[in-house]
C-alpha cells in the first residue's frame, strides 16, 4: 500500500482539524483508510513534559513523523494535524517520507485565528497565562511551496475542502482509473 501523508500546518485555529475531520468523513465514503494524527494529542500525552520552546516543538514534530511512520502500508492515507512552525521540521518530513508527503498549508492569518479562539489560546496570551504563542510573539515560518494551500478566512469549509480533494483526485490517489 502506496500510503500518502497529509501534514496539515497553519496556526491554532486556522482550521486544520476542521479540514482534516470534513476530509476524513469524504475519505470514508470512497471506502479510503487514513490513520488521524493530531500534534495536540500527541502533545498532551506522549510529549506531555514537553513546554514551547522552539527545541520541544521541533521534538514534538519529529515525534510526530515517527508516528506517522508506523504507519505506513497500513493505510491510504496519514493525516497529521500539527502547527509545524519551522521549515525545518516540515523539511524532516518531507525528506522522511519523500513523494508519499502532501503539505497542507491552512492559510489563516493570526487577526482570524485570534477572533476565532477556538482553544482560548489567544485569551490566555492577552492574559499572560501563557507567555508564547506562535503567529503572537512567535514566528510563524510560513510554506514556500506547499502542494495544497487552503484559505480559511476568505472560504467555506466545503470550498477548502474540495481543494483537496481536487489535488487527491488530480494524483489518481482516491480513484483507481482500473475500476
Amino acid at each position: 500500500m502506496d500510503t500518502k501523508v497529509l501534514w496539515f500546518t497553519g496556526l491554532s485555529g486556522s482550521g486544520k482539524t476542521t479540514n482534516a475531520d470534513l476530509l476524513i468523513k469524504k475519505l470514508s465514503e470512497l471506502g479510503k483508510t487514513y490513520k488521524l494524527i493530531e500534534g495536540d494529542v500527541v502533545r498532551k500525552t506522549i510529549n506531555k513534559h514537553l513546554g514551547f520552546s522552539p527545541e520541544d516543538i521541533k521534538l514534538n514534530n519529529r515525534t510526530i513523523v515517527e508516528l506517522c511512520e508506523k504507519e505506513i502500508g497500513k493505510v491510504d492515507f496519514v493525516i497529521a494535524t500539527v502547527v509545524s512552525p519551522f521549515k525545518e521540521s516540515r523539511e524532516h518530513a518531507r525528506q522522511t517520507f519523500k513523494e508519499s508527503f502532501i503539505e497542507v498549508y491552512v492559510n489563516c492569518p493570526y487577526e482570524e485565528c485570534a477572533r476565532r479562539n477556538v482553544k482560548g489560546l489567544h485569551t490566555k496570551i492577552k492574559t499572560g497565562e501563557i507567555k508564547k504563542l506562535i503567529g503572537f510573539n512567535v514566528a510563524y515560518e510560513v510554506p514556500k511551496s506547499p502542494e495544497i494551500e487552503l484559505d480559511t478566512a476568505n472560504e467555506e469549509i466545503e470550498q477548502t475542502n474540495n481543494k483537496i480533494i481536487d489535488y487527491l483526485t488530480n494524483q489518481g490517489l482516491l480513484f483507481n482509473a482500473n475500476k
